[in-house]
């Protein structure tokens, strides 16, 4: 016999807000010091020059410049090659 009565299923449950992702700041444009470039889940956009990465993998502009996008191949941990963006300011 069960001990605890059976829990009915609960309908409205998958009602949360979209998490804002994406490129903030596009090739070419202004930046200042901290201003995020991209938002993403996961290392789909690489952190380069005058960048740097935090822990949810946000981008941050490291020092004032211009946001520039280039495309590079990165070896994964199995030695397999991807193509990746990176984003750098200069």
């Amino acid at each position: 016999m069960a001990t605890v009565k059976a829990g009915g299923t609960s309908k409205n449950i998958h009602n949360n807000g979209g998490a804002r992702l994406g490129v903030k700041r596009y090739g070419g444009q202004k930046v200042r010091q901290g201003e995020v470039l991209v938002r993403q889940t996961g290392a789909t956009k690489i952190s380069g020059e005058g960048t740097y990465i935090s822990r949810n993998f946000t981008i941050h502009a490291a020092k004032d410049g211009v946001v520039e996008y280039t495309k590079r191949k990165k070896s994964t941990f199995t030695g397999k090659t991807v193509p990746r963006t990176e984003v750098r300011v200069i």
